[in-house]
């Protein structure tokens, strides 16, 4: 009876996901909000709480994790990476500062400490690579003079991620001084190596995992990805950083091969990570922290907007161009929740810690397409006013 009770709620839970995916694409939104709300309606103090399924979710949710960073890391190779840093190195000193800032601020204020400014700081640091590209193919943008600026600030987003997730998991997990130095300075000595290797040995690494064969090739890629995060693991790095890592020394004709393979797992499990977090959040304790959510919303959009503004002035763009870039920022999703959900397995983090997290993305990952859309209009009614008035 209990497995027929544990297919049955998969069954539902696969099945309204679908329905809610197909909803979010008929609205021309993320699908994220609404498996965040799904799993707020399915969880503890929701409207028909799943009871046997907790062990599949949550190591399906680590497995989402995983492949939504290696697919991540296969967008990138290297020599991008390398040529982003170079290139968007102060605008990435910008967003951080006046990204991080905000959600650092927000949790000194509510008494979280140290350790939950910093946690909270990444939520409303780093933009959703995923929304941003999908609504950048969706306007037709992706040919903008201004989107390299914004694909910059977007790569150097989430190389600061290889080195602040294995930070922020050490903090959390509350390991000594000399604990935490040395998982920072094995995140950064894997990082270089990577780089390095990436650069000089890129068709090595991508011969372990390549076949002709689409399902040999699956089975490699994940069991190698799966491998590699484990490893991470153990030595107190962020499984996600491993897979990401892995996914940017693997070359690219292999890893557009890897993309096409992996993409429907990635949003399957992806999908079900999103889920575990919202069912990890009491509803009954959203209500009272929406105006703090509300207040961050609005504070990180104008921060947002302004480090687009600033990474497209530099490259030259005209004003609706840098208007666009930072439109286009504002999105935040998957790494905000990834954050999240690290912080959720630390004792030391505020019960109100889930809940904000949630509904400050729910927002964001909402109003960052909504305003790349209405930026245009937005834009030309002003510039037409002001015209008329002089």
């Amino acid at each position: 009876m209990e497995t027929a009770l544990a297919l049955e709620e998969l069954g539902a839970l696969f099945f309204g996901l679908g329905v809610l995916g197909r909803l979010a694409g008929r609205i021309g939104i993320s699908p994220i909000p609404l498996y965040l709300l799904g799993g707020l309606a399915f969880g503890e103090g929701g409207l028909v709480p799943f009871t046997g399924i907790e062990g599949f979710t949550e190591l399906a949710s680590e497995v989402g994790v995983v492949l939504l960073l290696l697919l991540l890391g296969l967008e990138y190779s290297a020599s991008d990476l390398v040529g982003g840093l170079k290139r968007s190195w102060l605008a990435g000193i910008v967003d951080m500062v006046l990204n991080a800032t905000p959600g650092a601020v927000a949790a000194l204020l509510l008494g979280w400490g140290p350790v939950g400014a910093l946690a909270m700081a990444g939520v409303t640091w780093v933009s959703s690579s995923g929304i941003i590209a999908k609504v950048l193919s969706d306007l037709g943008r992706l040919g903008n003079r201004e989107t390299p600026a914004v694909l910059s600030v977007l790569v150097m987003e989430d190389l600061a991620m290889a080195l602040y997730l294995p930070i922020t998991t050490a903090v959390l997990a509350s390991l000594g001084f000399l604990a935490g130095l040395r998982t920072v300075a094995i995140a950064l000595v894997l990082l270089v190596v990577v780089l390095v290797i990436a650069l000089r040995f890129g068709g090595a690494v991508s011969a372990v995992v390549d076949s002709p064969t689409s399902e040999v090739f699956l089975l490699r890629v994940i069991g190698v990805a799966l491998l590699v995060a484990g490893v991470a693991s153990q030595l107190q790095v962020s499984a996600g950083v491993g897979a990401f890592l892995l996914g940017i020394a693997i070359s690219e004709d292999t890893a557009e091969n890897a993309t096409r393979v992996l993409s429907p797992l990635r949003d399957l499990f992806a999908a079900v990570f999103f889920v575990v977090f919202g069912l990890n959040t009491d509803p009954a304790e959203i209500p009272a922290v929406i105006p703090v959510a509300l207040a961050l919303a609005v504070v990180s959009t104008v921060t947002k907007v302004g480090t687009g503004w600033f990474a497209a002035r530099q490259a030259g763009v005209g004003s609706l161009g840098r208007w666009r870039a930072g439109a286009a920022l504002v999105a935040r999703g998957e790494f905000s929740i990834v954050i999240a959900g690290l912080a959720l397995t630390s004792a030391s983090i505020d019960p109100g810690f889930a809940p904000l997290a949630t509904t400050y993305v729910l927002l964001m990952a909402v109003l960052g397409p909504v305003l790349a859309r209405v930026v245009v209009p937005a834009h030309t009614a002003v510039t037409s006013r002001r015209r008329a008035v002089t």
